[in-house]
């Protein structure tokens, strides 16, 4: 213990701040999952749910894109759900396997990224811009539902606003605090990770896990597991490189 304190006393002010901000951040991601995860807790949190299911949804579609198939559509909803449309070629089991994957791997990478552009003013700002950037462009190419339209245009305005109009310190924590609403997406609920079925707009579809074991092997928990294990270990990455002294 006394080793401890002396360690904490030894600090220099910029690793004190850091430290403190790194607490904060994971503090903020552990707050969301908790609220995301009891009754109205997405209602509470509402913008970001929005946000949230936008990255997971986004996840699908562009991973359908990278290997080889077609992003159609992506609809929002007002309860917080959400469906993006995509195709992929016959046979294609390890595409469709990837496919499913997405939406639960690419908002983690998202976060992390963005957690990391937080490291600099520079790549704070360029996170912003792109961000809200691309939020909009998704809007015109893929975005088909009309409260998805309205939603997700006022969210990457605001964005875009913050990175050219707010200060350092603010566009330092909303892209690592967007970075770890990204990066919670995937535990959104976290039963869904260990399912094998999703409810979606009334119907009963294959969980994201359920559809990766149907198309390679292992149970859809066996899944689950890894893709969290993968995710935290992205995390720990992220804030390492994000708050490392220099």
């Amino acid at each position: 213990m006394h080793s401890s304190q002396s360690d904490l006393k030894n600090l220099s002010p910029q690793e004190k701040e850091n430290a403190s901000s790194m607490l904060l951040l994971l503090g903020a991601g552990l707050l969301t999952i908790i609220l995301w995860n009891v009754p109205y807790g997405q209602f509470i949190l509402y913008p970001f749910t929005i946000l949230g299911t936008w990255f997971h949804e986004m996840g699908h579609g562009l991973t359908a894109m990278l290997v080889g198939g077609t992003f159609h559509k992506l609809e929002l909803y007002p309860n917080g759900s959400g469906v993006a449309y995509s195709s992929l070629a016959e046979g294609s089991r390890l595409g469709r396997a990837a496919t499913a994957a997405g939406g639960l791997i690419a908002p983690a990478l998202f976060g992390v990224l963005l957690i990391i552009l937080g490291k600099k003013r520079k790549w704070a700002k360029a996170g912003l811009l792109g961000l809200g950037g691309f939020i909009l462009l998704s809007v015109l190419i893929w975005v088909r539902s009309l409260f998805g339209f309205g939603i997700m245009t006022l969210l990457g305005a605001a964005i875009i606003t913050i990175a050219v109009k707010g200060k350092d310190g603010l566009r330092f924590f909303m892209v690592q605090f967007l970075g770890i609403q990204a990066w919670a997406s995937m535990y959104m609920s976290v039963d869904y990770m260990f399912s094998d079925k999703a409810h979606v707009g009334g119907a009963v579809h294959l969980s994201d896990t359920a559809a990766i074991a149907d198309q390679l092997f292992l149970p859809y928990w066996v899944w689950g597991g890894l893709i969290s294990i993968f995710a935290i270990l992205l995390l720990l990455v992220s804030l390492w490189v994000a708050f490392r002294k220099g």
